[in-house]
């Protein structure tokens, strides 16, 4: 069974609207160049999602022709 890495798990994030901390997103949701996590405040019954984008993975080496 695959562990899941959570070293690099967002926390703390303030909500959108009141600005209280939320301790960790209630979904992630990843893909090859994004990653969307969403949010519930428990403090204003407030539901919002933070997408973060990245860029292509560039290789620094050229590929092994065979």
């Amino acid at each position: 069974m695959a562990r899941a890495d959570f070293s690099n798990f967002p926390r703390g994030n303030p909500c959108a609207q009141c600005g209280k901390p939320i301790a960790s997103p209630d979904w992630i949701e990843a893909g090859p160049h994004r990653t969307a996590y969403l949010w519930y405040c428990r403090a204003c019954d407030y539901r919002f999602e933070a997408v973060a984008f990245f860029d292509e993975k560039q290789s620094d080496r050229e590929p092994i022709a065979a």
